[in-house]
């Protein structure tokens, strides 16, 4: 629990001090944000070895070996004084986080009962879902109190504290030291996720399909995908057992968390910008904002903790999904007006869903999975996700950027002396149409309200996104509940 927690706060912690890592570390702005990209793409490539690594090594051994790694190279981040040192630190830090999330959930799934892996599964989603949300707020008090480095600092004593319970607490697994690794295999799904975070990650920069290097990024992630599953069907010993697709429960919940990871961080991407650009809001204040969000979250994997196995996980994940959407569709209403205990209830619903989600989905996906795949299947699971989360992102930023130029251009067209709307007299004194600073003004109202639809055009479309995971509930096989 407590290394899910600081794995997943490093998620978004950092994303607020980056202005003031760049000016530190002498840093231009796409410079620094390789310190995001570094620890994004090791994280994603070293997340489907977890399973082997687990089970060639030992569980335990492994899970402290990557406490430790993930602790020390936080302390190096904080004591980073060049970008090349940070990025080369957070390179390492996404090494050794990679396996937190996936092997505290096999874990918690090894100590529980089957009939109590629904309270497990809430134990362990406080982490994973409170973690994102809270980076920023966190994030935001060490670096306006203190300085970025503290960003880092801050998992020394989580890193401390989940090491000692390991070595005290997780029992040590059975070593499987025949099974052989798939190096071919690892090397072409390395290849195909490194690729494809960075396209995800510098598509927006560099105008996507218009740059050389993207569409070379693509091309490489396509043929390395397509290669690995013709390795995966036909190897003697893949690299990942194509036995744990074959789990239909399984399967469908990995489509699923893939949306749900397009939600959790995207949203995140969504609304600082909106608030603190176009609403006027503080860092701190920003951060009080979203908190809620993370407490709609625990409320509700503690209800659906002791629902779990008594009502059908389906019509949780249902009603998790009517959350969202009912909580995206009341976001595409804002404006720059809003008020705040709107933006939070809004928020607090939007947690709400999304913990009655994620845990009776963490649930029934391995409900019918053989224990031998535990590992392997965790780390999938993890891996979608975070790979949901990074489409995304890249998604919401794209079509921000895309739908605030256009409508731009459309309320531009509108706006002359000549009309009628222009020639009211309660119209701003500051829309001086004969003086520059008149049209600097007004140009300045045009680029908010552009930017303002920009954003309610994505509430809408992450509502759709959600509410396209419907169907997939249909193929997930129903557990009877409990008497």
């Amino acid at each position: 629990m407590v290394a899910t927690i600081m794995q997943a706060l490093d998620t978004t912690i950092a994303n607020v001090a980056l202005p003031h890592m760049q000016g530190s570390l002498s840093a231009t702005q796409d410079q620094i944000s390789w310190v995001l990209t570094s620890y994004i793409v090791a994280a994603a490539i070293m997340t489907p070895p977890t399973g082997f690594l687990a089970a060639r090594f030992g569980r335990k051994r492994l899970f402290a070996t990557m406490v430790t790694g993930f602790t020390i190279s936080s302390m190096l981040c904080g004591a980073a004084t060049s970008l090349e040192q940070i990025v080369a630190f957070r390179l390492l830090q996404g090494v050794f986080g990679a396996g937190l999330v996936p092997l505290s959930q096999a874990v918690l799934l090894d100590s529980y009962p089957k009939e109590k892996h629904g309270s497990a599964m809430a134990l362990w989603g406080v982490g994973v879902m409170v973690g994102p949300i809270l980076g920023p707020t966190l994030g935001g008090y060490l670096t306006e109190y203190y300085n970025w480095r503290w960003v880092f600092y801050i998992n020394l004593p989580f890193g401390v504290l989940a090491l000692i319970g390991i070595l005290t607490v997780v029992p040590e697994t059975a070593r499987n030291l025949n099974r052989r690794f798939d190096i071919f295999g690892f090397a072409l799904l390395s290849l195909a996720i490194g690729a494809l975070q960075m396209m995800l990650d510098r598509g927006e920069s560099q105008d996507w399909f218009s740059s050389t290097e993207i569409i070379v990024e693509a091309v490489i992630a396509a043929l390395c995908f397509y290669m690995f599953l013709v390795q995966m069907f036909t190897a003697k010993n893949p690299f990942i057992e194509p036995g744990l697709f074959k789990d239909r429960n399984f399967a469908a919940g990995l489509v699923v968390i893939f949306m749900v990871g397009i939600i959790l961080l995207a949203t995140l991407a969504l609304l600082p910008p909106f608030l603190q650009s176009l609403m006027g809001y503080p860092v701190l204040t920003t951060g009080y904002v979203l908190a809620p969000r993370g407490i709609g979250t625990m409320v509700a994997m503690i209800i659906v903790g002791r629902l779990n196995g008594r009502i059908d996980a389906r019509a949780l994940i249902l009603l998790g999904i009517c959350c969202i959407s009912a909580s995206l569709y009341e976001m595409s209403t804002f404006t720059v007006d809003v008020p705040m205990v709107t933006l939070i209830w809004t928020g607090i619903v939007q947690g709400f869903g999304l913990g009655f989600i994620f845990v009776p989905l963490s649930t029934v996906a391995f409900s019918t999975l053989d224990p031998k795949y535990r590992n392997e299947g965790t780390a999938m699971f993890s891996l979608m996700r975070n790979i949901g989360s990074s489409i995304g992102i890249s998604v919401v930023v794209t079509l921000l950027a895309q739908n605030t130029q256009i409508n731009h251009a459309n309320i531009g067209e509108l706006m002359n002396p000549f009309r009628d709307m222009m020639q009211q007299p309660l119209l701003p004194q500051s829309w001086n149409w004969h003086t520059t600073s008149g049209l600097v003004a007004l140009n300045g109202e045009v680029t908010k309200q552009a930017a303002t639809i920009g954003y309610l055009n994505n509430f809408i479309f992450m509502m759709w996104v959600t509410l396209a995971a419907i169907p997939m509930l249909f193929l997930i096989r129903p557990k009877r509940p409990a008497a």
